[in-house]
C-alpha cells in the first residue's frame, strides 16, 4: 500500500521516465556486449596462425566503442532518473507542508513540534534516498540482469537454465532481510523523531534551562534517547552484516563452482570452451554486484517505507482546521457576537467552558477576567473558530460562526496575542503580512494609528529593516506595537486581545492604551486582561471561574457585588500599595 502510493507520485512523470528507461536498455544492452565480443576474439582469434588485422581492430573499435556509449548513456539514464526522483520528493514535501498548514491547532496540541519537523525533513530525505538511489539502482540492475541472462542463454542454453535456479534463493534472500529489518528501521525512525524532539525543545527552552539549572537533567534525557537510537542502529548493522554481502558473496561462489563443475566435466574443444568459460565468469560476477548493490539499497528501502508510512499518516490525518458548512457565503458589517450555550472541550472528555452565554454588541468592549485556566483563552480560541464548538452556539452578525469562510473570518477579526510572532522578512511585510489590498501607505497609517512610527522611523533601514527569527532584535513593546499595527492593517470589525500589554513596559502600555482607545473605536472588542486597571472601561466584565461565568457586569457594578472580581481588585491593589511603599 504504502509502495503503491509513493509510485503514484511518478504518474505525471511517465513520458520522462519511459525516456530514462530506453536509455537504460540500450546502456545496459552496449555493457553486456562487451564480453561477448571477448568471447569471439577468444574463440575465433586467439589461436596460432590466425592473424586478421582487419577483424582484430574491428572488434577492438567496437568494444571501445561500446565502452563509450555504455557510459554516456549510464550518465544520462543517471541524470534523468535523479531528476525524476528530486521532483517528486518536491511535490511530496510541498504536499505534507501543505497539509500541517490546514491541521486544527488540536493536532499540534498533541504532538511536539521537533517531532513534525522530523517527519517533514527527515523523513521525507529518506524517501528523496528510495527514488533517487533505490529506484535507479534497483530499476537499474534488474535491467541489468535480465540483459546477463539473455547472454549467458545465448552461450550455453543448458548452463544458463541451471544458473536460473540461483534466482528463488536471491528473491528469498531479499524478502528475509526486509521482513527481519522492517521492525528495527521503525524503532530507528522512531527514535530518530525522538532525537529532535529533545534537540527542539531544548533549542526553545534554553532561557529556561538555564535559569532553572537543568541542563544535567536534559543532558541525561538526551543521553538516554541517543544511547536508544545507537543500540537500533547496532541491530541493523548486524542484520546488515549477516544478510547483505555475506550472503550474496556465498550465492557467487555457489554459482561460480556451478559454472566451474559444468565445465570441468565437459571440456571437449578446449578453445571454444575456454572463450565460453570466460564469457560465463565475466557475466556472472557482472550479475552477482547488481545483486549486492540491490541487497545495500534493501537498507535504504526499508527505511523509505518506514519513514513514507510515518509521512502518509500525516497526509491522512484527519484533525483538520474548523471550516465553513454550508453553501451561505454571510459577511461580518456590524460585529455583534453571541455566544449562546457554549461548551467546550479540548480533550473530549473534560469540560473547560460551560454554558457560556453573552453578548457583545457592535462598538462595545468586552473584557474577560479570571484566574489561570478559567477558560478565557478558550473563549476567543472558539471564536477565531480555531476549534469546534462541542455544545452550543456562536453567532456574528446573526450568522453561525461555522457559515463564514476563512478568508472572511481572517480579514474581519483582528488577533493580537500576548506574545507576538515576528517572521523573518523585514518590518514592512511584518505589518502587511504580503496581503496584495494593504498599500505602503496602509503600512505607514496602521503604524502611526498605533504609534509604532515613532521607533520604526528612527530604525537604520525604516520600515525596510530586517527582522530576524521571531523579531529577537527587537524588544517586547516594539513586538506588540508591530502586532497591532499588522492587526490595525487589515481594518477588522472586531478585535481580539489576548493579554495585548501584559508583556510591556509602562511607558509602552500608556501608548498601546491610548491606540486601544481609538482602534475600539466602532470595532466589537473582546479582550482578556490580567491588568483590572486596564479594563476598567469596558462595557462589560464577565469573570470566569473554572470555566463558568460567575459575575458579569461593569466595574463598578462587579465592585459592589464584593464578589471573585472585588477580591481579585482588591488584590492587585495590594500589591500595588506594598510595591510602593519601599520606594516612599
Amino acid at each position: 500500500m504504502v509502495m503503491r502510493r509513493l509510485l503514484a507520485y511518478l504518474n505525471p512523470h511517465r513520458k520522462a521516465m519511459a525516456a530514462a528507461m530506453a536509455l537504460l536498455l540500450i546502456a545496459t544492452a552496449a555493457d553486456v556486449a562487451g564480453p561477448l565480443l571477448v568471447k569471439v576474439y577468444i574463440d575465433d582469434y586467439l589461436t596460432p596462425g590466425i592473424f586478421d588485422p582487419f577483424a582484430l581492430i574491428t572488434l577492438a573499435v567496437t568494444y571501445l566503442v561500446l565502452l563509450v556509449l555504455s557510459a554516456v548513456l549510464t550518465y544520462f539514464q543517471l541524470f534523468s532518473f535523479h531528476r525524476i526522483a528530486h521532483r517528486v520528493i518536491q511535490e511530496l514535501r510541498m504536499d505534507v507542508f501543505g497539509k500541517v498548514q490546514h491541521l486544527g491547532l488540536s493536532f499540534f496540541d498533541k504532538r511536539p513540534g521537533g517531532a513534525l519537523i522530523s517527519r517533514i525533513t527527515n523523513d521525507t530525505e529518506a524517501i528523496k534516498d528510495l527514488f533517487v538511489s533505490v529506484l535507479s539502482t534497483f530499476v537499474q540492475n534488474m535491467v541489468m540482469i535480465f540483459g546477463i541472462f539473455v547472454a549467458l542463454f545465448i552461450l550455453d542454453v543448458q548452463l544458463a537454465a541451471f544458473c536460473l535456479f540461483l534466482l528463488p534463493f536471491v528473491f528469498g534472500l531479499m524478502v528475509l532481510y526486509r521482513r527481519l529489518s522492517y521492525r528495527v528501521f521503525h524503532t530507528v525512525r522512531q527514535k530518530l523523531s525522538d532525537l529532535n524532539a529533545k534537540l527542539s525543545e531544548s533549542i526553545q527552552g534554553m532561557n529556561v534551562i538555564q535559569a532553572f539549572r537543568q541542563e544535567e537533567r536534559l543532558e541525561r534525557e538526551f543521553e538516554k534517547t541517543n544511547r536508544e537510537h545507537y543500540e537500533a542502529n547496532m541491530k541493523s548493522t548486524k542484520l546488515n552484516g549477516l544478510l547483505l554481502r555475506p550472503a550474496v558473496d556465498l550465492l557467487y561462489l555457489l554459482a561460480l563452482i556451478l559454472v566451474l563443475g559444468f565445465f570441468g566435466f565437459d571440456i571437449g574443444e578446449s578453445a571454444l570452451q575456454i572463450g565460453v568459460l570466460y564469457a560465463f565468469i565475466n557475466l556472472l560476477s557482472r550479475m552477482f554486484e547488481p545483486v549486492n548493490q540491490m541487497m545495500q539499497q534493501l537498507t535504504f528501502l526499508q527505511q523509505a517505507v518506514v519513514s513514507a508510512g510515518r509521512v502518509f499518516e500525516l497526509l491522512d490525518e484527519k484533525e483538520r482546521a474548523p471550516a465553513r458548512k454550508g453553501n451561505d457565503d454571510p459577511r461580518i458589517t456590524e460585529g455583534r457576537i453571541v455566544f449562546d450555550k457554549v461548551t467546550f472541550s479540548y480533550d473530549g472528555h473534560t469540560d473547560v467552558l460551560k454554558n457560556i452565554s453573552f453578548t457583545a454588541e457592535p462598538g462595545q468592549t468586552v473584557a474577560l477576567v479570571g484566574h489561570t485556566g478559567s477558560g478565557k483563552t478558550s473563549i476567543t480560541n472558539l471564536l477565531m473558530r480555531f476549534y469546534e464548538v462541542k455544545h452550543g452556539q456562536i453567532t456574528i452578525d446573526g450568522h453561525p460562526l461555522s457559515t463564514f469562510r476563512d478568508g472572511e473570518l481572517r480579514k474581519k477579526l483582528g488577533l493580537v496575542l500576548q506574545d507576538p510572532f515576528l517572521f523573518v522578512g523585514d518590518v514592512k511585510e511584518n505589518i502587511r503580512l504580503h496581503h496584495p489590498d494593504v498599500s505602503e501607505e496602509d503600512v505607514k497609517e496602521a503604524a502611526r494609528f498605533v504609534q509604532a512610527d515613532s521607533f520604526i522611523e528612527k530604525l537604520p533601514n525604516g520600515y525596510d529593516e530586517p527582522i530576524g527569527e521571531r523579531g529577537a532584535t527587537f524588544s517586547s513593546g516594539q513586538r506588540q506595537l508591530l502586532s497591532f499595527a499588522r492587526t490595525m492593517a487589515q481594518k477588522p470589525k472586531v478585535l481580539v486581545l489576548d493579554e495585548a500589554t501584559a508583556s510591556v513596559d509602562t511607558e509602552t502600555e500608556e501608548k498601546i492604551q491610548q491606540a486601544l482607545s481609538r482602534m475600539r473605536q466602532g470595532r466589537t472588542t473582546i479582550a482578556i486582561a490580567h491588568r483590572l486597571s486596564t479594563i476598567q472601561d469596558a462595557d462589560l466584565i464577565l469573570v470566569l471561574h473554572r470555566g463558568e461565568i460567575v459575575e458579569r457586569g461593569t466595574h463598578q457594578e462587579l465592585l459592589s457585588q464584593q464578589g471573585l472580581y472585588h477580591k481579585m481588585y482588591l488584590l492587585q491593589q495590594g500589591v500595588r500599595d506594598s510595591t510602593a511603599q519601599p520606594g516612599a
